[in-house]
Formats: structure tokens, C-alpha cells, sequence
């Protein structure tokens, strides 16, 4: 079946890499929980197609939660004001919990994640991310399972989006012209 691919969006990580990533991903996590069960928080809303490629690869019981959290808006840098959408509906107290996100740029929204877990007394918290921009990093964290480290270019695809727009491209792409001004009209 033929994906949807833009003319203003350059492929930079093809699916079938992605695809291999994920399962290597998966079978690290595996060995490492080694029969835990393990809450999967996916982060909203572009970490949504990682965490889902992620939970039916990792062979372990899993549950998942999801955390809404804006810190773009319709921009393309960071806004570095993290804003919870949509919280949890379980507590996580004593659980072992997998952070899963989709990029981690500056690193301020993922240090306020982590603060914010630890309050709620889980058995331990690590992150699993796609990809990684050092490039942007204004706060250091620790990222226990990575996907790509990629250069300082504005990535859409595979769940990330630029104005909510294309999340549904099935690779990882650098957005050429990222103005809301260039973006075809619906």
C-alpha cells in the first residue's frame, strides 16, 4: 500500500528503519524488566504511534496510560511552558513506569514529567524516546532508551506533527517550509 508523502516533507528516517528500531527497542526492554509487569506512559499526542509500535512489540504484560502535554502550540521551537492536557486515570504508586516520548529537544519538558511522577511514588521511572535533538538540550536528562539521535532540523511524521498536521506519515521527515504561511489550506 502506498504511504502519503508530501512534496514539503524530506524523508530522514525510512519506516523499515524505524520498524527495526522499535523491535530492537522492545527486546532490550524486555530482557531489562525481565517479566515485570510495566506501565507504559505514552506522552500526547506524538508519542502515540512509538508507543503503540512499542507495547505490541515488548513480550511482557503491560498496561498503558497516557499524559496529555502541549509545549509547542503551532510553533516549531519549543515554547518551554509544559501544560498538562490530560492526566492519568490510575495511580502508578509502586508501579515500574516507561516514560515514552516521542523527541526530547531542550529536555525541560521531560525534567518536568519525571518531577512530577516521582511525586506520585512509583517503584522507578525510565524514559523511552524516539528520537533525541542535543543540539537544543537546555536541560540534561537521562534517556534509557533511544531511538535516533537526530541534527537540529523540525522532524513531522510517525506521530509527530507540525499544527497538528502530518502525524499520519508512516516514516520520520524534515519539514522544509515550517510556517503555518506554507501549509496547504483544507
Amino acid at each position: 500500500m502506498p504511504s502519503f508523502r508530501p512534496p514539503e516533507v524530506r524523508e530522514l528516517i525510512s519506516k523499515r528503519r524505524i520498524d527495526e528500531r522499535v523491535a530492537e527497542l522492545a527486546a532490550q526492554i524486555t530482557r531489562e524488566y525481565d517479566g515485570r509487569t510495566l506501565v507504559l506512559l505514552c506522552v500526547l499526542k506524538g508519542s502515540f504511534v512509538f508507543a503503540a509500535d512499542l507495547a505490541r512489540a515488548i513480550a511482557l504484560p503491560v498496561r498503558m496510560e497516557f499524559l496529555g502535554v502541549r509545549s509547542y502550540g503551532a510553533d516549531t521551537k519549543s515554547s518551554g511552558v509544559v501544560q498538562i492536557t490530560q492526566d492519568l486515570t490510575r495511580p502508578v504508586e509502586g508501579d515500574d513506569i516507561l516514560l515514552v516520548e516521542d523527541i526530547v529537544d531542550t529536555g525541560l519538558t521531560l525534567s518536568y514529567l519525571r518531577e512530577q511522577l516521582r511525586s506520585r511514588n512509583p517503584a522507578s521511572i525510565k524514559v523511552a524516546a524516539l528520537l533525541h535533538k542535543p543540539a537544543r538540550v537546555e536541560r540534561e536528562v537521562e534517556i534509557d532508551y533511544l531511538g535516533f539521535t537526530i541534527d537540529d532540523v523540525f522532524v513531522v511524521g510517525y506521530g509527530l506533527d507540525f499544527a497538528e498536521r502530518y502525524r499520519n506519515l508512516a516514516f520520520l521527515g524534515v519539514l522544509d517550509a515550517p510556517s503555518a504561511a506554507a501549509l496547504p489550506t483544507a
